[in-house]
């Protein structure tokens, strides 16, 4: 049993997450911040990047894994030292703009074009707690915003035009009927 309303992440069995599918409720959940800094924290961010790197993400939040708290990982290279683990995130600069098609590991088969900042500058936290203040841009920019957005309960298809929804109307509802089929 996951203990859903909690951000203890000790009360987790860290071996057995998953990545949940829209629409499960947790990905529609704003997380609360992480304000212990303990050993099970890094565990967890070793175990996203595990269930990232598995599915060939780029990003995984937390909430992905029904974990509410504020924490992602990415890496968009796939090499090992370019892991980056982002602990209560937040933007203080976002600036240009582009457009790309993105996909979503909770969405699996939906992809949406999305308007996202072609630069950000974030501050955040490590596992242990030390703040640090990043710049990205394109790629890792976008990963940033995509999951910033978990972090606030915000999905892909929250912002689809008329042309994305048509085009993954389909996957939707599949999703959808699997999610009603399995509870």
């Amino acid at each position: 049993m996951m203990p859903a309303e909690t951000g203890d992440i000790a009360a987790y069995d860290l071996g057995n997450l998953t990545i949940v599918r829209y629409p499960h409720p947790m990905l529609k959940k704003i997380c609360a911040p992480v304000e212990r800094f303990e050993p099970a924290l890094e565990r967890l961010a070793a175990r996203l990047l595990e269930l990232m790197k598995g599915q060939n993400g780029v990003g995984l939040a937390a909430p992905q894994v029904g974990i509410p708290i504020r924490m992602f990982v990415c890496n968009v290279t796939g090499e090992e030292g370019d892991d980056c683990i982002c602990i209560n995130p937040s933007f203080v600069e976002l600036s240009g703009a582009e457009v790309h098609e993105e996909g979503c590991l909770s969405l699996p088969q939906v992809n949406v074009s999305m308007r996202r900042a072609a630069h950000a500058v974030a501050e955040m936290q490590d596992v242990e707690g030390n703040r640090h203040r990043r710049s990205a841009t394109n790629l890792l920019a976008r990963v940033w915003q995509h999951e910033n957005d978990h972090l606030d309960g915000r999905l892909i298809i929250d912002n689809m035009s008329t042309a994305d929804e048509i085009a993954n109307r389909r996957v939707l509802k599949q999703l959808r009927a699997d999610a009603a089929g399995a509870g």
